[in-house]
């Protein structure tokens, strides 16, 4: 007989759903806190086996290594890993508190003379990382890393000394785009979605969705993807779609695109679950375990992002 009291269990998907296939894909081969997030988001889970999954990726240093991020190997910390962490964190309602002072600790240790983040430190060097994440001595500031961090920072409402030059740093480098790549659009996006300077942040917006429809860094026919081109140094096939811009209706980014572009993006990104229930990794792969841990992470956001867009996911 049950007790009374008890918890409810989280109901059950239907066995055909596009959540329940999913389900089956991340308990079959996702690493512990891709699990965790899973039963989180989709579940009814709680936040605090989340937050104990991502402590073992945590340094002494207030950093994250481990391959959080799966592309950097090794037990270093990394701006990247922190990154990532920091989302996980946003995603649980916990990035705020001792853990998020710690972290910017971290990241002023790591900064460049401008204040803001290398993609990828010297510490990384002997330890196995993707081909295209080059270790050098002396690396560069980086949009690609810094926009996100500085955003989630700001969207959590942390104040710390680190942010004010960072993101100076991010306002020059949005402003200098003339010509870029998806993943630096991405990048100023996460940012500039929480930038406090909400006018100064819809004009660079504006300017940028221009720059991405007339560069064509978005693929808007999914039935005609060929016309659309791979950047440079790109995997073959590795577009990009209005869904990856605006993750969520509220993003700026979801102005650059109209409804019936954004509807056909969405029909492809739920067309595109693959038979064992999980999405596919589009970004170049360079060992097995990378795009193995890669996917649970990809699925579990093509969920999110149809779900915050109103389409049924089970």
């Amino acid at each position: 007989m049950a007790e009374t009291g008890a918890s409810p269990l989280p109901p059950t998907p239907p066995a055909h759903s596009p959540l329940f296939r999913a389900e089956q894909f991340v308990w079959l081969t996702a690493r512990v806190l891709e699990q965790r997030l899973f039963a989180h988001h989709f579940l009814n889970g709680s936040g605090d086996p989340v937050e104990t999954a991502l402590d073992a990726y945590r340094n002494e240093d207030g950093g994250y290594g481990h391959a959080l991020e799966p592309d950097l190997r090794g037990p270093v910390s990394q701006p990247l890993h922190v990154g990532h962490a920091l989302r996980v964190l946003d995603a649980i309602g916990r990035c705020g508190g001792q853990r998020v002072e710690r972290v910017c600790r971290y990241l002023t240790s790591v900064s460049t003379a401008d204040g803001a983040l290398p993609a990828v430190c010297p510490s990384q060097r002997g330890y196995p990382t993707a081909p295209f994440m080059p270790v050098v001595d002396d690396p560069p500031s980086e949009l690609l890393v810094t926009g996100p961090v500085v955003g989630l920072l700001h969207r959590n409402e942390v104040w710390h000394a680190w942010l004010f030059r960072a993101t100076d740093f991010c306002w020059q480098a949005v402003d200098a785009l003339r010509r870029s790549h998806p993943y630096e659009v991405q990048a100023a996006v996460a940012f500039l979605d929480a930038a406090p300077d909400r006018p100064r942040a819809e004009a660079a917006a504006d300017r940028l969705g221009r720059l991405v429809r007339e560069q064509r860094l978005a693929v808007l026919d999914p039935e005609r993807p060929d016309a659309f081109p791979v950047a440079p140094g790109y995997a073959p096939g590795e577009h990009h779609f209005p869904y990856d811009y605006a993750r969520t209706p509220d993003s700026l980014a979801r102005a650059w695109f109209t409804d019936a572009e954004m509807n056909a993006s969405l029909d492809f990104l739920a067309a595109a679950q693959q038979e064992d229930g999980g999405w596919p990794v589009r970004w170049r792969q360079w060992a097995p375990s990378t795009s193995l841990e890669a996917r649970p992470m990809v699925t579990i956001e093509a969920l999110r992002v149809l779900r915050r867009y109103g389409r049924q996911v089970g």
